[in-house]
Parts: C-alpha cells; structure tokens; sequence
C-alpha cells in the first residue's frame, strides 16, 4: 500500500518528468534490474539531495527495495562504497581521488554537482594563504572536508602537511569553537554553512560553488562499488537515471527538492534545504566533463603529497562514463 505522502511524492516527480520533457519509454524498454535491492546513503549532509529526492523515481526504475544507510560521517561513505555495503552514491571528488590511488574497488559514473562547501573563517583569515599557521577544524583526515582544504592549500602554495594544524571534531562542536574563536576555520557542507550565517558566525573565505577554480569542477560525483557495477549494468543505469533526474528537480524546482528531502526525513530543516537547493548548482551535469575533475584534484592531491598516481592512471582504472553517455543523449531536456 502507498503511503498519502510517497502517493504525493510519485505524482509531484512524476510531473516534474513529464514537464521536462524525459521520456519513460527509454526505460521501459530496457530490460529490468538485475537486482530489486539498491543501497545508498543517508548522512547530514543536504547537498546530497538528487539520491534523495530520487526515492520514488528509483521505485519506478524497478528498484522494489531501495534502501538509505545511514552516516553520521560523510568521510565514511568511502568506507561502506569500498566494503559493498553501499551500492552507489554521490561523494565528493578529492577523498574518491585517494581511494583509487590506493586500489579501493570503486567505479565514478557521473558528475551530479558543482560546488556546495563553504570555508568559513575568523576576521583574521581574509584569504586562503592567511591559513598558514593557524588552525583549521575538519570531521576527520582524509574526509571530505580534510581533502577539500588541502586541495585549496596546495593550490596556493602552502603545505597541508606542515603548515597547518589540524583538529577534529564533530560539526556542531566545530561551529561552537568558530564562533568562541577557538579555532581559525572549518569548512562546512550544507547545511552548516546555511545555518553559520543564519548565526552570523564568522566569514565566507571561498564558496565552491561561486568561486573559482573550484566552480569549475564537480563537487560531488556518482559513484558505484566496482563489483557492483560488473554484475548489474542495467541497474547502474536506472539508478543513475534517477540520480541525475532528481539534480534535474533540484535545479529546476528547487521548492519542491526541499519539501520531498523533508517529508521523507532526510533533513529537519526547510529554509536550509531550500535554501541548498537554490544555491547548489546541480543543473551543470550535462556541462562539465567529471575526468576534468579528476584530473584537477589528482594535480592538487599530489601536490600535497597525498596521492601518488597520476590522473591518467586513475582516469583508465577507476571510472566507466558509458552509463553517462547514453543518458546524456537519452535525457536531453
């Protein structure tokens, strides 16, 4: 039986496809999932948004149990992607970068979106530089927010390694320490990032989705557990389809994004996810090129002495674009 509120979610996305003009026919055609079960995460972070806003749409593509890990550490998406405990699911491109320089068995299928973290700092820290020797806060190394921070020291010139001291905590307690001025900065994804300036907590250094060079490249990137992918390329497929449909509705009607992401319980908060969803920019999938990503975080990445592959390498063994290809001529908007 459906529930009145997944009944409402059906019909609004529904209508959505249909006034953007997709076309279920291509779906239907192709034969059926391999598999009726997909897993894929749920962790705090709003930006995440197309594979939530994609749970009905992944019911349509034939996926009878689709279910949602939950995280309280994005960095830990790595983890479950590389174990199987998590079929596909979009992560940030620098941490993706150092799990394949290590040989961790996962495939990138797809950018999804440009930009969504924000490095916010105290009124001594006016420029990335001004990081040197002072004290930044991320959940815990490696993770998305460490790899993202480093990216941006080593694009200056300053060494992560050295010339930086890292502290770890929790993002509640991060923002705590921002705001006594215990810490010099934190890079925050949303909606910690909606939620600072709504307190007015320190200032916005760089905006990745506003800023360049990293509005240039994908934030976060689909991606699927190698075995996985192997055994169920027509799963892939459709579950792709509806991730890359959802960034389409965030986009597009982002009001409709945020109350979906809601009233499923991913996020608690409305005027942040809409607010995520207006700023995000989730409608440059069919834009960017996601092995220029790769490439650009790979260069950062061993500039900072934390991978040491070359993007060529990680291009060849650790990506399979197809699944896009097709989609791109499929879903031309």
């Amino acid at each position: 039986m459906i529930h009145r509120r997944q009944f409402l979610n059906r019909l609004a996305l529904s209508g959505a496809a249909s006034l953007l003009g997709w076309r279920p026919e291509v779906a239907k055609a192709e034969p059926p999932p391999e598999t009726p079960r997909l897993r894929l995460v749920h962790t705090p972070s709003v930006c995440l948004a197309p594979q939530y806003v994609a749970e009905e749409l992944l019911r349509g593509e034939g996926f009878t149990d689709v279910q949602y890990i939950k995280l309280e550490l994005p960095a830990r998406i790595s983890d479950e992607l590389a174990a199987g405990t998590v079929d596909i699911s979009l992560h940030f491109a620098a941490p993706l970068v150092i799990q394949l320089d290590r040989g961790d068995p996962i495939v990138l299928l797809a950018g999804v979106h440009v930009g969504c973290f924000e490095l916010v700092a105290t009124d001594q820290v006016h420029a990335i530089r001004d990081l040197k020797g002072r004290s930044v806060a991320v959940s815990g190394l490696g993770g998305p927010d460490h790899t993202f921070v480093a990216s941006m020291l080593a694009h200056v010139g300053v060494d992560p390694r050295r010339d930086v001291t890292w502290v770890t905590h929790p993002a509640t307690v991060s923002m705590k320490l921002l705001a006594e001025g215990k810490i010099d900065a934190f890079l925050g994804f949303p909606p910690i990032p909606q939620e600072l300036r709504a307190k007015k907590v320190g200032r916005v250094v760089v905006n990745s989705a506003t800023d360049r060079p990293w509005s240039q490249y994908f934030c976060c990137i689909a991606t699927g557990n190698r075995e996985f992918v192997r055994k169920h390329p027509v799963a892939t497929k459709r579950a792709l389809r509806a991730i890359l449909k959802s960034a389409d509705i965030c986009a597009l009607e982002p009001e409709r994004a945020a109350r979906s992401i809601i009233d499923n319980g991913f996020t608690p908060r409305y005027d942040y996810a809409l607010q995520t969803m207006k700023e995000v920019p989730y409608d440059k999938w069919r834009v960017y090129d996601p092995a220029d990503t790769l490439r650009f975080y790979a260069l950062r990445l061993h500039e900072a002495g934390m991978v040491k592959s070359g993007p060529n390498k990680l291009i060849a063994q650790g990506t399979d674009w197809r699944f896009l290809n097709e989609l791109k001529k499929e879903m031309k908007g």
